[in-house]
């Protein structure tokens, strides 16, 4: 009788596989076999079967103590959950491997090195037989070896997996997801290492791990082996690509987010008992991307191409969740695993859930938000395992990292803040998993916050993640959204804050009416745009060093500026495509621009800046050109370079029809002609003329949108930064309501989209409810106020006999 086989290489092996080599070792088979042949470069291995775990375990009769241990375990409690885990680990261990297994493994090790060569060394990694399914995540509850040199180095690691099966975290995991413990089996995956201790690694997903936003491959890396990114020992480097536009040719990345990178865990040197060390990142390092925009663009091809397989193969969507390593021998990129993503992509896409604080208080501290919720409770540092007993349900877990052992202890918590890890680190996933908001890479969260101290943990405000001193009023609005009828009118949202784009996405909406600009330069530029191009003008030394600094590592400040706001122009035009994103062009007034680093240089005091040098008037004024010509140049950038052609531009507070040609001439001569792939440009209808001319603007721009704020301030000559007559300004003044007529009467009559995009709409609901009458094509909101005013739109359109849309525009 032929000896059993328990070795199964990678191109012998496929998803099909699971019950032989666990969800790990299959999919990476399916990866070399499927997906090698497509340039996707995966590194050769072998598994090390299913079979032979349980045949270990029989031949050393270890079975009945293993259900003596764990049939009747109790995993709240955390010291018995220790012991037992402790002990299980011991048996097998123990246990070994027979001596076919053995001569087996290295065997097929030999067979490795013929191919690799001598200076082999390979990653031995856990992969359990119910593992990397499409509704339950395994990661970081089993055991991985790196930098294994040698048979007998080999065969411990092995045995140490196998071994990994009984942690305390993945006992606990098995019971809360009701799988029986002796049911999964342990199948180690032995494949050679990359070189990435000399180059970089990180995790990327092809959904967007906070929102579930699909149309986006999210990438996270750092210097040196990859355990540190999945650990959270760094803080790494993101990077967003649109899978849509890379999929039509274009390729251009979305955003990037320069991570700290602390420390790289590398090889150790000579012969220690530790294959890998830690060691601190150098500075020069630390302050560059640990990849380059082609690299980027490499691995979204590689993801894409994961994803299409693995979505085809399962008949369904099927975002993936993916480990990347960069070779620092051969400088090429490789996969060393991929599994279907568990949380981000099991959200409904009906229901909405939106968490918001009804007030804010003192910032303790900031790091990056985890989810979008919101939980308070007191504060407990957790300083190592050790002190774990401690914790109590409902505090707020704060420690420096976290490791998968401390998932027990997790699942009870209001909230977790770590000081240290990124968006990928074992922290984040766990927390994603259980909904629980974190804050991560919060530095120093453990020194500045106490124990017992109570404190408001948001996740709601965007990228930023926010810990508050006190316990904060916060309040959970959830929608069922395929209640909602759409309406005939388009109902479009205001936003301004790139982080919040995906999130708000979700919103029933037909793109947006109104994307500012000056809150992308506030947020991520904060220099004016002249003092970037003329620094020497700038009398103030602390605002050129401030500058020079920000600038550092740009082929130019201009340069910085264009890919800063095509950035965050991009992250919205992009959260919504192919929908319409409507941008209006900068809109500071002099004393705003003046705030702005090296600003005071460049702006004149002016009496009354809401009526003087602003908006149409700058972009054609010499001591404004240059600043508005990288500003088109980063519209270009969106547009042409990332390929989002919903971008559509708007011009606010043109006061004459000269000035408008101007414009148009000068956004030409910038890169922007009107009609030419598909641009479209706006006006913003908020000036008297605007409405009394709207005839000869229509022949100069494709629509309108009314700027509520500025027509009722000039309509009713009230100053509303003025609190002395704050009581006269009244979007619903008899005056206003005939403007508002006018307005959109004149766009139709001329054929071109009228729109409204101020705040009146989003306060009255009777404002947007007599536009609707009139008959505009769309009315654009604040997030917060689209879903009762859509309600009140259906109201009048019902009476007015409008049937309801089935779809969104786009």
């Amino acid at each position: 009788m032929p000896a059993k086989s328990y070795v199964s290489w990678f191109a012998d092996l496929s998803l099909d596989d699971v019950p032989l080599v666990g969800g790990k070792n299959a999919s990476l088979g399916e990866l070399y076999r499927e997906l090698t042949p497509l340039g996707v470069r995966v590194p050769n291995g072998f598994a090390i079967t299913a079979e032979a775990f349980r045949d270990a375990l029989s031949a050393a009769g270890a079975w009945d103590e293993l259900h003596s241990l764990l049939d009747d375990l109790d995993k709240t409690d955390v010291k018995a959950l220790a012991a037992a885990g402790h002990r299980a680990r011991e048996i097998v261990y123990a246990a070994g491997l027979t001596p076919e297994m053995r001569e087996q493994i290295v065997a097929a090790y030999r067979q490795l090195e013929e191919e690799y060569g001598p200076d082999l060394s390979v990653a031995v990694r856990s992969s359990a037989t119910a593992e990397d399914l499409p509704t339950a995540s395994f990661a970081g509850q089993h055991d991985t070896y790196l930098n294994i040199r040698g048979e007998e180095l080999l065969i411990d690691a092995v045995k140490r997996c196998n071994a990994s099966l009984f942690t305390d975290r993945a006992i606990s995991y098995r019971i809360d997801q009701g799988f029986d413990h002796f049911k999964v089996a342990l199948s180690a995956c032995v494949m050679k290492m990359v070189r990435s201790d000399l180059e970089s690694s990180g995790v990327m997903f092809s959904i967007d791990t906070e929102t579930g936003f699909r149309d986006a491959v999210f990438i996270t890396g750092a210097y040196g082996l990859g355990e540190n990114v999945v650990q959270g020992a760094v803080d790494p480097d993101e990077f967003y690509v649109h899978k849509p536009t890379f999929r039509l040719g274009h390729r251009a990345v979305l955003r990037r987010v320069l991570g700290d990178k602390q420390v790289m865990m590398v090889y150790a040197p000579g012969r220690t008992r530790e294959p890998v060390v830690n060691k601190p990142t150098p500075k020069p390092a630390r302050e560059r991307f640990c990849l380059s925009d082609d690299e980027v663009l490499v691995l979204t091809d590689y993801a894409i191409k994961i994803e299409d397989h693995y979505s085809e193969r399962a008949g369904e969507p099927r975002p993936m969740d993916i480990e990347w390593a960069k070779d620092g021998v051969d400088g090429a990129l490789y996969i060393v695993q991929a599994r279907p993503e568990t949380v981000a992509s099991q959200q409904a896409a009906t229901n909405l859930e939106s968490y918001v604080l009804q007030e804010t208080g003192p910032v303790l501290a900031t790091g990056r938000a985890v989810g979008t919720r919101i939980g308070s409770g007191p504060v407990r540092v957790v300083v190592d395992s050790h002190h774990l007993p401690d914790f109590k349900p409902g505090e707020v877990l704060v420690a420096d990292t976290t490791t998968p052992d401390w998932e027990p202890v997790m699942k009870t918590a209001a909230a977790i803040v770590t000081n240290r890890g990124g968006r990928t680190c074992h922290a984040a996933i766990v927390a994603r998993e259980l909904g629980i908001p974190a804050v991560v890479g919060a530095e120093h969260a453990s020194e500045i916050l106490k124990n017992g101290r109570e404190v408001t943990i948001s996740c709601a405000e965007g990228d930023v993640g926010r810990i508050y001193d006190g316990k904060l009023p916060y309040e959970v609005e959830k929608t069922d959204l395929s209640t909602f009828e759409r309406p005939a009118t388009h109902m479009m949202l205001n936003l301004g804050n790139p982080e919040l784009a995906f999130k708000t996405s979700f919103l029933p909406n037909d793109g947006v009416g109104l994307a500012r600009m000056e809150f992308i330069i506030n947020e991520y530029i904060k220099a004016h745009p002249m003092a970037l191009l003329h620094p020497e003008r700038i009398a103030d030394e602390r605002e050129r060093e401030q500058i020079e600094a920000m600038v550092k590592h740009y082929p130019s400040p201009a340069e910085f500026f264009v890919q800063k706001l095509s950035e965050g122009v991009g992250m919205i035009a992009a959260a919504f495509y192919p929908k319409p994103v409507i941008v209006r062009l900068s809109d500071f007034k002099t004393n705003e621009y003046a705030a702005l680093i090296g600003g005071a240089a460049f702006e004149p005091e002016e009496a009354n800046p809401m009526l003087g040098f602003r908006g149409a008037s700058r972009y054609v004024h010499p001591a404004y050109e240059e600043g508005f010509a990288l500003e088109c140049a980063a519209m270009k950038r969106v547009r042409d370079d990332m390929g989002l052609t919903n971008l559509k531009l708007m011009v606010p507070f043109c006061r004459r029809i000269e000035e408008a040609r101007k414009v148009i001439d000068v956004m030409a001569k910038n890169g922007l002609t009107r009609g030419e792939n598909g641009l479209e440009v706006y006006v913003m209808c908020e000036i008297p003329n605007n409405v009394i001319l709207i005839d000869a603007f229509a022949e100069l721009f494709d629509g309108f949108s009314i700027g509520s704020n500025d027509l009722t301030q000039l309509c009713l000559g009230v100053d509303r930064d003025s609190e002395k007559v704050a009581f006269e300004f009244d979007e619903r003044d008899p005056g206003m309501f005939e403007m508002l007529r006018l307005a959109v009467e004149g766009a139709k009559r001329n054929n071109r989209h009228s729109g409204i995009c101020g705040q009146a709409p989003s306060d009255y609901p009777e404002v947007a409810q007599y536009l609707v009458r009139m008959g505009i094509d769309s009315v654009s909101l604040t997030p917060d106020s689209l879903l009762r005013t859509m309600i009140a739109v259906r109201e009048i359109e019902r009476e007015l006999g409008r049937e309801p849309r089935a779809e969104a525009a786009e």
